[in-house]
């Protein structure tokens, strides 16, 4: 007997009663972009390894250790994507979408990052993200974080908390850098291995360590705010003003650097204590120099990107394992294809709705077994073919219909009517 396959570690199926959350929260993720006026970009997932190795910065973890690259027969190196945001700028800048003009977009798809799995953090993830090119100012950044707000609003969502920081310009984050390098030279003996590698490389994301042993050294390290200039320290207020003028709390966490080299200026987080060590559930911030970076002419960026497996795991969506709303019956073998027909008909009134048909007949018993394992409200009956205009309703679930159905058979106008009277009234009610 042959050994079965299985997923690879770190990616997993998302089955069929686990995907009804899934397509609500991508519902109600597009349909909020769609209302702050984002239109959607389709990326591939696959390309070429430079756009991420200059995009996110080559001493970053994902690009030094977490990326799936490899090259294709032409010798070419490719990447899995393992973020959305340099994706979305190359087909940008490739199809010209944003020369000398503002451009709002959002996606949704799967990334992919070879790190250890843990609860939170996997190997394929799913990400939302949007991305607004065009607008230099607070307020972009602002509505970003209202986006999200009303995002939380919507999931039902309310154990969250936003977090804010600026990393100023370049200029200043290279001041600091400086200094903050020699500093944590001279705390070298207290650093695990990880800080140390980042010493030279990296050594912003040196502050937001988990490891309480290097938190207690950078607590006392020299702070970038205390570098930023006067046109760096204007936007931040006027950052917390916005947010404060729309009624949006927030902490100023100065140790939040965000992960990626081409963030400058606003970043943020909104995190969760639900969730454990992975709390983080959106991040995103300003990214005025990617665009030039990837070859482009220099454009004012920000955005943010969501989990939705950490979403899912947060707002906690039952198992859906309904298949029906409707089922048709057909206990006669000569009532096949009536039953077919009623389906269609039934599938054109009521395109809402889920309409099965027991396709492998059987006697009427098994069929309303059937039925009732599916989830369905009603079962519809075509007991006989040379009756096709009959059709009897059965109620499948013990919260009684509005009236009592008819034991006679309906025509099928009556019992079409019945059924969308009974099942706007049962979803109003749930």
């Amino acid at each position: 007997m042959s050994k079965t396959i299985k997923t690879l570690r770190g990616m997993h199926d998302v089955l069929p009663g686990q995907t009804p959350g899934w397509s609500r929260l991508e519902s109600t993720l597009s349909q909020t972009a769609r209302h702050y006026g984002y239109q959607e970009i389709r990326m591939p997932i696959v390309e070429q390894t430079a756009l991420f190795s200059r995009g996110i910065g080559e001493v970053t973890d994902i690009v030094e250790k977490e990326m799936y690259t490899f090259d294709d027969r032409n010798g070419d190196s490719l990447t899995l994507r393992p973020e959305g945001t340099a994706s979305c700028v190359r087909a940008c800048l490739e199809h010209g979408l944003i020369h000398n003009q503002q451009r709002k977009l959002w996606y949704i798809g799967p990334m992919f990052r070879h790190e250890r799995p843990q609860k939170g953090r996997y190997r394929q993830f799913h990400q939302f993200g949007v991305e607004a090119f065009g607008v230099n100012g607070a307020e972009m950044d602002v509505e970003l974080m209202l986006m999200a707000s009303r995002i939380w609003q919507q999931l039902g969502i309310t154990d969250v908390q936003l977090q804010i920081n600026t990393l100023g310009s370049s200029d200043a984050r290279a001041a600091h850098r400086a200094v903050l390098i020699e500093y944590l030279k001279s705390h070298a003996d207290d650093l695990d291995e990880e800080a140390r590698a980042r010493l030279e490389t990296n050594p912003l994301r040196i502050l937001d360590s988990k490891n309480p042993a290097v938190q207690a050294v950078v607590a006392h390290a020299p702070a970038l705010a205390d570098y930023l200039d006067e046109a760096d320290r204007e936007n931040f207020a006027e950052v917390q003003h916005l947010l404060t003028a729309a009624g949006v709390s927030f902490v100023v966490n100065p140790r939040l650097v965000r992960g990626l080299d081409y963030y400058n200026r606003t970043v943020f987080e909104w995190v969760t204590e639900s969730l454990g060590a992975q709390g983080t559930i959106c991040a995103g911030g300003r990214y005025d120099g990617l665009v030039a970076q990837l070859g482009g002419k220099a454009t004012p960026a920000a955005g943010f990107a969501m989990g939705l497996e950490r979403l899912v795991e947060l707002i906690g969506q039952a198992d859906d394992e309904s298949t029906a709303d409707i089922y048709v019956l057909w206990p006669e073998p000569s009532a096949k294809g009536a039953a077919l027909a009623a389906a269609e008909g039934l599938r054109r009134a009521l395109p809402d709705l889920r309409i099965q048909c027991a396709l492998d007949g059987g006697a009427l018993k098994n069929q309303l077994k059937r039925a009732d394992r599916s989830g369905a409200r009603f079962a519809v009956i075509i007991e006989d073919t040379a009756d096709a205009d009959s059709w009897r309703v059965k109620s499948l679930r013990l919260n009684a219909p509005l009236e009592p159905i008819p034991e006679a058979p309906l025509e099928p106008a009556a019992a079409t009517a019945l059924l969308r009277a009974e099942l706007a009234a049962d979803r109003r009610t749930t």
